[in-house]
């Protein structure tokens, strides 16, 4: 491992229009930013998971697309991170709008019946979704892209808030820790951003195992990426409780949360 400073690498110049405060480089010859690009893992491997357990529970396929779209933001940001490319930049962004846009649909569509479409909401959220798209790529702007995400992020909350407030109260625990965790992380990305070059100036004096607790960005990946994720579990338990389905969260080896749902009790 080398010294905390930017170095060359097998993908050459970047062309993203954001870099991280990670140095370029600095572990692998063939990895740009090797610690923001490996939490993505939390992104890829948890929603699998969780795309098998809800497709052997049968359950509606808007769940099997929301943990899809969460492990292709892991994918793009694993990309993006990897390579520093502006067009791996875009597999890691644009998704996590489309992402946000299936949470949404998801969260305000679980008190309806089982399987039912809701054309007019699925219009206007594509139709965002593309025009969002058009602006970016010619904005190029990645102010734009945080705005945007922002708002869809509260939307989701603001419902979610209502959901463990006046429908299902005992869902508060979940609610609130999904809330919680993903701010923790975007704590975390903030203070990567403002604080980088005492960040970096740490490093050099750290050796390089210790130094990478300070990637802070890595660490937004990892709570975020949680965050979501019990986000869906949140959603998915709202959504079977109110189909009268028995769902249970479980914890993996005692620390991974998943949920085992049973059908409904026959009468």
């Amino acid at each position: 491992m080398a010294p905390a400073a930017d170095r060359a690498g097998y993908w050459g110049a970047p062309t993203s229009t954001l870099e991280w405060c990670e140095e370029n480089y600095a572990v692998s010859y063939y990895i740009a930013e090797f610690w923001n690009t490996v939490s993505n893992l939390i992104f890829i491997l948890p929603p699998i998971y969780g795309a098998i357990q809800t497709y052997k529970d049968g359950l509606e396929k808007r769940y099997l697309a929301a943990f899809f779209c969460l492990t292709a933001v892991g994918l793009g940001s694993w990309c993006f991170h990897m390579t520093l490319k502006y067009e791996m930049q875009l597999l890691d962004e644009l998704p996590m709008i489309y992402s946000c846009c299936v949470f949404v649909y998801c969260l305000y569509e679980c008190f309806k019946h089982k399987n039912s479409v809701n054309y007019p909401l699925l219009f206007v959220l594509i139709t965002f979704s593309g025009i969002v798209s058009m602006i970016y790529l010619s904005l190029k702007e990645p102010v734009f892209h945080q705005i945007v995400y922002g708002a869809l992020v509260s939307i989701i909350v603001l419902r979610s808030v209502y959901i463990v407030l006046w429908v299902y109260p005992w869902l508060r625990g979940l609610g609130y820790t999904s809330l919680s965790v993903f701010l923790m992380g975007f704590f975390f990305w903030n203070v990567d951003n403002i604080f980088c070059d005492k960040l970096r100036g740490l490093r050099e004096k750290m050796p390089p195992v210790v130094g990478a607790v300070t990637q802070f960005h890595a660490w937004w990946h990892i709570f975020t990426g949680l965050g979501s994720y019990l986000h869906i579990l949140l959603s998915l338990y709202t959504r079977t409780l109110f189909l009268k389905y028995r769902p249970k969260v479980k914890f993996v080896f005692g620390i991974w949360p998943i949920l085992l749902v049973e059908p409904p009790k026959q009468h």
